[in-house]
């Protein structure tokens, strides 16, 4: 029988621990989320959800390194009247999660191994809105009508996300996504990013012959990054009012020390949450570039060159504190005791895109702590808050006095 309708559906504490901690166990970086999808769709079958209900869509081929599947999208019709609420969460973990073996600590989880990471993030997420929706089916809880997606490759710039087919949602007029720390926090804003590609072709020569026959894409290289660190350019960026980053992560190039370094291929990011900062930091990066290669020549006046492309990661995004979506997510915390914590993030999120695409969208806390690194932990008791405010919102149970 439906549960009646003022009384608050609670979480199954115990029940919802030993689910984030075997979801954890499960590998799946990103672009390998077919494991831990499967593992999902089992459990949502055994709790009695039609197959038929389970849909994944193609954002997968579109993605630069494929992967084992789409992101995964499940659909319910509403028991009750209501717009319809969608709850999401990414599937896929950095590299340094793959091994990992949750072990409970006083009122943390960790990874077992030193060398590991744990996949708190986002596997907090995934467990929050997988156990909102086994809850519903296992106890026919009424509900407005309910998205449930779990997203794939938000790890490598929100791949997954961007690349959602979005008919497929049934048109949500709130969004809810599980990726973070504190179950009080309510992010309703995040930075953009934009990618470079910079390869730099000098000109080869022997480096103990003749060394002044060649132009090293190296010391090209090394004179653009000089010259953005000196300037303000790299790192924390801050020019009068504006601020922002950027960062050059990625380095390769040449094959032998007796060879004068003919190319250079560089990646690197500019993150601002002013769109046109950004595009300044970019600017600023393209003619470091081009200048450092102007000014590097040979013995015989020879040059090198530089190609340079950037292109949009995700955009930065800021909703309303009027928002609806902002508004129930801090009337669900402050039913459960805490204070709503509006914030601003500097990293990239799913809801960067989902907001893009048209669906206003406010990410929570889930418990993760120290994310991407071997030190990473899962805070119990702010998981299991979280837990209880995903069911109250999948319910709309927030609402009630």
């Amino acid at each position: 029988m439906s549960q009646p309708k003022n009384t608050t559906p609670k979480v199954n504490d115990k029940r919802a621990l030993q689910l984030v901690t075997e979801l954890m166990a499960i590998p799946g970086k990103s672009g390998e989320e077919g494991q831990i999808a499967a593992e999902i769709q089992r459990r949502l079958i055994a709790a009695g959800l039609p197959e038929k209900q389970i849909t994944f869509d193609t954002a997968h081929k579109k993605s630069s390194i494929g992967g084992e599947c789409g992101n995964m999208i499940v659909k319910l019709p509403g028991t009750v009247k209501g717009p319809r609420r969608l709850l999401m969460a990414h599937m896929d973990t950095v590299p340094l999660c793959v091994g990992a073996e949750p072990v409970k600590k006083g009122k943390l989880i960790h990874s077992k191994s030193p060398l590991t990471a744990l996949g708190a993030d986002d596997r907090g997420g995934c467990s929050v809105i997988l156990n909102a929706l086994i809850t519903i089916l296992e106890q026919d809880l009424p509900h407005p009508p309910l998205t449930f997606v779990w997203m794939v490759q938000e790890e490598i710039g929100l791949v997954g996300v961007r690349h959602l087919t979005t008919s497929k949602l049934g048109k949500p007029a709130m969004c809810f996504n599980w990726d973070g720390k504190l179950a009080d926090m309510v992010c309703i804003g995040a930075t953009g990013d934009s990618g470079m590609l910079i390869h730099i072709n000098g000109l080869a020569s022997h480096a103990g012959a003749h060394p002044e026959l060649g132009v090293s894409a190296a010391v090209i290289a090394g004179r653009a990054i000089d010259d953005l660190a000196t300037n303000g350019w790299h790192g924390l960026v801050v020019k009068g009012k504006d601020s922002g980053s950027s960062n050059i992560g990625v380095l390769s190039g040449g094959a032998a020390t007796n060879v004068v370094m003919p190319e250079l291929t560089i990646k690197a990011e500019a993150r601002s949450h002013n769109p046109r900062f950004r595009e300044r930091i970019l600017k600023e990066f393209k003619k470091a570039f081009e200048k450092a290669a102007k000014s590097t020549k040979n013995s015989a006046g020879q040059k090198g060159r530089v190609s340079f492309e950037s292109y949009l990661k995700y955009d930065s995004f800021r909703l309303s504190k009027d928002e609806p979506a902002v508004q129930t997510a801090s009337q669900a915390i402050r039913k459960r005791g805490g204070t709503p914590d509006l914030t601003i993030g500097n990293g990239g999120l799913d809801a960067n895109w989902m907001t893009a695409h048209g669906f206003p969208t406010v990410t929570l806390g889930c418990g993760q702590q120290d994310i991407h690194t071997t030190s990473e932990t899962l805070m119990i008791d702010e998981y299991l808050k979280a837990c209880q405010i995903g069911l109250d919102l999948a319910t709309a149970a927030e609402s009630d006095t």
